[in-house]
């Protein structure tokens, strides 16, 4: 069988990465992140999610924040709100964490060799996004030669893949893909700012472009919203 590592947030688009791992036949391993994150409300999604989806373990690695400085999500910075689809998809967002997808993909890959796994998941998208610039296509490709020559796997010819099978589809399509997959989408969390409730806001953009995906594939978002 084979062996992947599925980076998983616990929100709508790491889900659905992690149940095409599942539907392409790899055996799963989900590896999450608690680094301070305003959101942490997604670990517990990402517990749930792993569990529905049949991940075969799941690991919650820690990383000290203080490398994280200067972002929304990790910061005493205001997440921003209620911004329209242009505004979205101009720039890069104060939402942006330094280098968050690299250092991900790094922890992914040491354990991807010590498992040993050839293959890593991770949901990245180009499409529907907030210009992160590592959520690019050539991101993930450049990552893959950095995997390949950077570790004793690759050296010794056991070639790594890094697989981000979202970076091309709009957010509708991912919903449409998730929904194929019977991921249950009430578990996932994608908001950046959740109320003390657990709600997520509605208002900041990773609210926004979710609600946006399920509204054009005309399906009922299983979620709270706060507003």
């Amino acid at each position: 069988m084979k062996h992947a590592i599925v980076l998983l947030s616990g929100g709508l688009d790491s889900a659905t990465t992690l149940a095409i791992a599942r539907s392409q036949g790899y055996e799963t391993c989900a590896l999450s992140f608690d680094y301070g994150q305003r959101h942490k409300r997604e670990l517990e999604a990402a517990e749930k999610v792993a569990e529905s989806l049949g991940a075969r373990k799941h690991l919650i690695v820690k990383i000290d924040n203080q490398i994280f400085g200067g972002s929304a999500l990790t910061d005493d910075v205001d997440v921003p709100k209620s911004r329209s689809d242009k505004e979205i998809g101009t720039g890069i967002p104060v939402t942006y964490v330094p280098a968050r997808n690299t250092v991900f993909l790094a922890h992914a890959l040491a354990w991807a060799e010590t498992i040993p796994a050839g293959h890593i998941f991770i949901g990245a998208n180009a499409v529907d996004y907030s210009g992160y610039p590592d959520c690019r296509p050539e991101f993930i490709a450049l990552f893959e030669t950095l995997a390949n020559i950077a570790t004793k796997a690759g050296v010794e010819g056991a070639r790594l893949q890094i697989h981000a099978p979202l970076i091309r589809m709009s957010k509708v399509d991912i919903v449409r893909k998730a929904v194929e997959l019977n991921v249950d989408l009430s578990l996932t969390h994608s908001c950046y700012d959740p109320v003390p409730d657990g709600r997520a806001c509605g208002e900041c953009d990773s609210c926004r472009l979710r609600r946006k995906g399920f509204t054009e594939a005309g399906i009922k978002d299983p979620i709270q919203y706060a507003v």
